[in-house]
């Protein structure tokens, strides 16, 4: 049910969950709940990370799908289920109350009360600071070669960035194109073993500092222009983004964060903070070397969030007799 109701005037609306964030780690959540008939709301922002990318890939039954498509299917499924309500409004405040419940201030001024709350609001991106590069991410300058990969096989690729992550990315896309380039930016000069290892899998390097990109046609759709006066036509490039929390939220509530930002969780979601569950690419296991970036795992990850709060809430009911 899309509900933009409010209730400035009047008491707090009560849910069993609210969930911050309309994507597929929430939404997948808030269908756990509904199935189970938890009163649930999902407060969409409507800021989606992968917007800018035509379709989401390596998602079973699901691929090629544009990201907006995704989403509107979910949400029209969500429907189907009386319990869950999704309002297109971002939380603006929580705080902890007496007993464990949350109120959650909605931007204009509402007010809604949850027993338990399910962070979903993801990542943000914040790319090199290269001319241009921004109006090419997520069609041409991509992240992800599970995600995106295999629609650029065979052509021209780049890599940027220097440093072992980015010499074994251009390494691992050989596996899809006889010509990849490491374009280093003028960052740590690469090490012996490196430019060894670059050379047997038969990636150019260039090291000079890139000006600009550009975009092309169909073919060539990025141009990098670099300092030295030279440039390279590709089809696509790989791109190492730095992410934050788009949300300041899980920050005021004092989740523990991991060294890049992510929130931490145990294998069921679960935050530092009693009654505080996070799911999605903002979130991840110690264990885990980064953030997930990918559609499908954001979606499972909010269906076992949802499961285990739903338990949790099935414990504290049995106990209280109700």
């Amino acid at each position: 049910m899309h509900d933009t109701r409010g209730n400035a005037m009047g008491e707090a609306e009560r849910f069993d969950v609210v969930i911050l964030g309309g994507g597929p780690a929430g939404l997948s959540a808030a269908l756990t709940l509904g199935r189970v008939l938890r009163r649930t709301l999902v407060l969409d922002s409507g800021e989606p990370r992968n917007a800018t990318s035509p379709a989401l890939h390596n998602f079973l039954s699901r691929d090629g799908t544009p990201p907006a498509e995704l989403r509107a299917v979910a949400r029209s499924q969500l429907d189907d289920y009386p319990s869950v309500r999704i309002r297109d409004r971002a939380a603006c405040g929580v705080r902890r109350l007496e007993g464990g419940a949350f109120e959650v201030r909605l931007d204009g001024g509402d007010v809604v009360r949850a027993r338990r709350l399910l962070l979903a609001t993801g990542l943000a991106d914040e790319l090199p600071p290269i001319e241009g590069l921004g109006a090419l991410w997520g069609r041409a300058a991509l992240h992800c070669p599970y995600c995106h990969g295999y629609e650029v096989r065979g052509a021209p690729l780049a890599v940027l960035g220097a440093g072992p992550a980015r010499v074994r990315l251009a390494l691992h896309l050989t596996r899809l194109s006889g010509d990849v380039a490491l374009c280093t930016r003028g960052e740590t000069p690469l090490d012996p073993e490196s430019r060894r290892a670059l050379e047997a899998g038969g990636v150019e390097v260039r090291e000079a500092p890139i000006v600009r990109v550009e975009g092309g046609g169909r073919d060539v759709a990025v141009r990098l222009v670099f300092a030295d006066g030279g440039s390279l036509e590709r089809r696509a490039v790989f791109v190492a983004s730095k992410t934050r929390q788009r949300s300041r939220l899980p920050a005021e509530l004092g989740c523990a964060l991991l060294e890049d930002g992510c929130v931490e969780v145990d294998d069921l979601g679960r935050t530092s903070v009693p009654g505080v569950y996070a799911a999605g690419d903002m979130a991840r296991r110690a264990t885990l070397p980064g953030p997930v970036s990918s559609v499908i795992a954001a979606a499972a990850s909010g269906a076992v969030a949802g499961a285990a709060i739903d338990q949790e809430l099935l414990g504290e009911d049995l106990a209280m007799g109700g």
